[in-house]
């Protein structure tokens, strides 16, 4: 009988279903470091290196979903080689026949595991009857993977790329741990050429990577999962408990809420690439800044809206095929984008509301010239903030029952007299939003600036400032860990 604490030790190794592994946890922090040690040894040997990484980073993915690691696995093989065969060949028929089969794959295996409940439930729906939902386990990242596994095929076939030769190279691509589960999405073309170079962190790429990993855990353990926790998930689990007053402050609370959750995960996922010597694309900027919806969606999600963006919108034909036609593409786009967040009606709604927007604004673009000056834009900045929140209802709402709860308070009983009370009641959850908002709404240059502090500071003061952050995430985290909001997509 082995003894108790090697025991636990060993079955803290294995996958944990109410504790999945994600970056703010503490087994995290203890793989990582044990992980890192090895990693630097073996930094200059280039094969070595890429299956050290990969074995982990399939590891990792079975600490997040199990044995679903297999499926992970399988799209590796398969991708790898329907992408070789497609280098192999100049015969466009053949072409297409492999990179139908890629689609088919992935797209089959996605909309398995999201859509089928989905699908069933309105099919009954349809013919008024019950309906017992199928008991099926949606894989962490799987939305996040096949996109990214689907690009490398597309790319492959348009000839952007040429196909890798060895599986091992293709399986560090698409397993690469810091961003498999809840992106950034990595394009092939951009990642792939790093592979290849001996990884080299720099004294400012490691204070940046400290930066991001600090802000991130900041934006993710403390004011995401606090608010989250404490107020947000109140409101959207009784809405007419609450004032309209409530409610309304639940719908900002969860503006954030998303943004500092997702945001904070891609910080996290490009600060740790970056200590790994690999760099990752920007994948938020500022989204609540946008003075409209065309800008918001260049800020929020880069790297999952210029791959509709270059995988569906331009394949529709773009804006290639005339106004109406345009405005009809931009709507599927962004229904096939909400559908892709979840298999619900209300994310549909969401997806379309967006795709409505976005072609009411490029046809009001053809029609009349705003001037741009201040003044408009503060008025486009708060605008577009209060559409994406009214969107938002309807993202995190259980149901379309709710989302009207929630808008029957906030237009009906609105109560603005209980503000104080609020205030009192709700001090921490008040004092984080304003912090978060503000964190938020931070001018570029100031931002850059505190960056620049942390890339100048020495080495011990670098593991103060994530010490303290980690410090801080301790004092304030709940019992049971939070997952990401993304990795259910």
């Amino acid at each position: 009988m082995l003894p108790v604490d090697i025991d636990k030790l060993l079955n803290e190794l294995l996958y944990q279903p109410k504790a999945p592994i994600i970056f703010s946890s503490a087994i995290f922090l203890y793989l990582f470091v044990g992980f890192f040690a090895i990693y630097l040894l073996i930094l200059k040997k280039q094969k070595l290196r890429i299956l050290f990484l990969t074995i982990f980073s399939v590891y990792f993915y079975y600490k997040s979903s199990g044995w679903y690691f297999l499926l992970l696995l399988l799209l590796t093989f398969s991708d790898f080689n329907l992408a070789r065969w497609m280098g192999k060949t100049d015969q466009k028929s053949v072409r297409i026949f492999l990179l139908i089969s890629s689609l088919t794959l992935n797209l089959g295996l996605l909309a398995y595991f999201k859509y089928t409940n989905f699908i069933f439930a309105s099919f009954y729906e349809l013919i008024n009857k019950p309906f017992d939902p199928f008991a099926i386990f949606l894989p962490v990242g799987i939305s996040f993977f096949t996109f990214q596994s689907l690009s490398y095929t597309i790319d492959v076939y348009r000839r952007n790329i040429l196909p890798l030769k060895n599986i091992t190279e293709y399986a560090f691509y698409l397993t690469f741990f810091p961003q498999m589960v809840a992106g950034p999405i990595v394009r092939a073309a951009d990642f792939i050429p790093q592979i290849f170079k001996t990884p080299f962190l720099n004294k400012q790429d490691f204070g940046k990577a400290i930066f991001l990993i600090s802000s991130g855990l900041f934006k993710k353990a403390v004011i995401s999962d606090y608010i989250s926790l404490n107020f947000v998930d109140r409101i959207f689990d009784a809405p007419a408990l609450y004032t309209g007053f409530e409610n309304l402050m639940g719908v900002y609370g969860y503006a954030l809420q998303i943004y500092c959750d997702f945001s904070g995960y891609s910080d996290m996922a490009i600060g740790i690439a970056l200590l790994l010597g690999y760099k990752l694309n920007i994948n938020f900027d500022s989204p609540y800044q946008s003075a409209s919806i065309t800008e918001f969606w260049r800020r929020w999600h880069i790297s999952l809206s210029t791959w509709l963006r270059d995988y569906l919108y331009i394949s529709l034909g773009g804006n290639r095929k005339g106004k109406i036609r345009t405005y009809i593409n931009l709507l599927i786009t962004m229904l096939l984008g909400g559908l892709w967040h979840g298999a619900a009606l209300r994310f549909i709604v969401w997806g379309a509301l967006h795709g409505v927007m976005l072609a009411i604004e490029k046809l009001m673009k053809s029609i009349i010239t705003i001037p741009q000056n201040k003044i408009t834009k503060i008025v486009g900045i708060v605008l577009t903030f209060h559409f994406v929140c009214f969107s938002w209802i309807f993202f995190r709402a259980a149901d379309m029952q709710t989302v009207g709860a929630v808008l029957t308070q906030i237009f009906t009983a609105f109560h603005p007299e209980i503000i104080g009370e609020y205030i009192v009641g709700y001090p921490l959850v008040s004092l984080l939003m304003l912090t978060g908002f503000v964190m938020h709404f931070t001018s570029r240059n100031t931002e850059q600036k505190v960056e620049n502090l942390v890339i100048r500071s020495p080495f011990i003061l670098k593991l103060v400032y994530l010490s303290l952050i980690i410090f801080l995430v301790i004092q304030i985290k709940s019992s049971e860990i939070q997952p990401f909001i993304y990795f259910q997509f």
